[in-house]
């Protein structure tokens, strides 16, 4: 087999590799999107928005009571639900993301450090997503020109 010929034999083996490898990332980032979804919408939001007595003595003890309890639970299931919507997986990323810089801010603060790694951890996967997903802003944004 000639040099040339040889070269042109193994292309597709390369590229199939990479396709595969694309898919097994893609899946990977779907399963990360949904786990992180279902964390948000089930072990975050529903509490608050149920009025577990956990959350209600949290939220007390920052003195924001009820109301606060509710709009952050609110904004929580918002994210969860939007990262699982294809146009807005990217945003709702960012916006989770700025959620927990003030989680991280009220942990520091009101509870003198305690569980403020958590929020810092969750920023991870959502700025993973948030730049894996950003075409999808540049879709949304059109989708808003043409409806203003």
């Amino acid at each position: 087999m000639s040099e040339t010929a040889a070269r042109v034999a193994s292309v597709p083996v390369v590229a199939e590799s990479t396709t595969a490898r694309g898919r097994r990332a893609r899946i990977g980032l779907r399963t990360l999107q949904v786990i992180i979804a279902l964390f948000y919408v089930v072990a975050s939001a529903v509490p608050k928005l149920m009025g577990i007595s956990y959350a209600v003595e949290t939220f007390d003890r920052m003195g924001w009571g009820s109301a606060g309890m509710y709009t952050i639970g609110a904004l929580e299931l918002a994210g969860g639900v939007a990262l699982l919507v294809p146009l807005l997986q990217s945003v709702a990323a960012i916006a989770l993301s700025g959620l927990m810089v003030g989680a991280f801010v009220v942990q520091l603060t009101v509870f003198d450090g305690e569980n403020a790694a958590t929020p810092l951890i969750l920023i991870v996967p959502l700025a993973l997503i948030a730049w894996a997903r950003r075409s999808s802003n540049a879709d949304l944004l059109r989708l808003v020109r043409r409806r203003a």
